[in-house]
């Protein structure tokens, strides 16, 4: 990925239209239904299980276990985007590129911790910006502290947005946990492709290849 291109990306500005994103994201899902809610299936039982039966150390799933599990939608969409065939191993890739992924994890959320104690909107503004963080990591080949600084000046041009765009990503899963739970098995993977989608859409005139 460019980083002169990203730094033009900057200066010209750029938008978004929620309604098209997320009805693209929907069309994702229906491209791999039975898989994106299978992985789900398989990451919503894998925390329960720790916080059930591992509850000293449940932080463990969370820390180094969940960070590659999510990405892994990442890397589904990508195939989905391109049209390529994807298979359930496909979502379990994010592990190849375990380092990076874990490190933007563990720094990103020690940054936006340290934000939130200190004065509150620092955190928001970080948790927010962060966003594409692990995708600039994955799609653009950045090691975890670029990948974060990319992300966070790439969304700080339009950072309320994005900051909307957040929210309506909360609101839907916390009505798919409304539904027994049972909702998130469709939010959850939409989430993360409506994100990649996003990201997708504003950068792919920047890839050097």
């Amino acid at each position: 990925m460019s980083k002169e291109k990203l730094e033009q990306l900057r200066v010209t500005g750029y938008d978004f239209d929620f309604k098209d994103i997320f009805q693209r994201a929907w069309q994702m899902f229906l491209k791999q239904p039975v898989l994106s809610v299978a992985y789900t299936m398989l990451i919503i039982s894998l925390q329960l299980m720790a916080a059930v039966y591992l509850q000293k150390f449940a932080f463990v799933f969370a820390l180094f276990l969940a960070p590659p599990l999510y990405s892994g939608f990442y890397l589904a969409a990508n195939r989905i985007s391109l049209g390529l065939p994807v298979i359930y191993p496909d979502f379990f890739k994010g592990f190849s590129f375990y380092m990076p992924i874990f490190s933007i994890w563990l720094i990103g959320q020690i940054l936006v911790a340290l934000g939130l104690f200190a004065f509150l909107i620092p955190g928001i503004y970080l948790a927010v910006g962060y966003s594409f963080a692990v995708l600039m990591a994955l799609f653009g080949g950045f090691d975890f502290w670029t990948a974060l600084e990319e992300s966070r000046k790439l969304i700080t041009v339009r950072w309320w947005k994005f900051f909307v765009f957040t929210l309506i990503l909360i609101i839907i899963n916390l009505l798919g946990i409304l539904t027994l739970g049972l909702g998130l098995l469709v939010t959850i993977p939409i989430s993360f492709y409506a994100t990649y989608i996003l990201f997708e859409d504003l950068t792919k005139d920047i890839f050097s290849e």
